[in-house]
């Protein structure tokens, strides 16, 4: 089984940042893709970026791209999300996720929800105007 615990969001202003965290156990953390979702109110759980095990492939979605950094360290088992110059559009609780299916950094990374095999329980990130 595997476990995947976000934190780091919270209330900032436009313009400001959040790194969000997503520590993983339970699974050998290195052979997977990992992604961010996020889900507003009334809306469905969308894609943000994702990366691959070895960091080398990266993807975003086109509305955080150049604010949002996704990066990874699996000698910590954790993935994070570097997010800068936040916009009250940006609020949503926001979900880690893992692809152990994934098969290395030949293809893209995954993108859709129905390609993650785990979540976590999501952190809410508010961004006041």
């Amino acid at each position: 089984q595997v476990q995947l615990v976000e934190s780091g969001g919270g209330l900032v202003q436009a313009g400001g940042s959040l790194r969000l965290s997503c520590a993983a156990s339970g699974r050998t953390f290195s052979s997977n893709a990992m992604g961010w979702f996020r889900q507003a109110p009334g809306k469905e759980r969308d894609f943000v970026a994702a990366i691959s095990w070895s960091g080398g492939r990266t993807d975003y979605t086109d509305s955080v791209k150049g604010r949002f950094t996704i990066s990874r360290d699996n000698a910590k088992n954790t993935v994070y999300l570097q997010m800068n110059s936040l916009k009250p559009e940006d609020t949503a609780v926001y979900y880690c996720a893992a692809d152990f299916d994934y098969r290395g950094a030949a293809y893209p990374v995954p993108s859709r929800r129905s390609q993650y095999d785990y979540w976590g329980q999501g952190t809410q990130v508010t961004v006041s105007s």
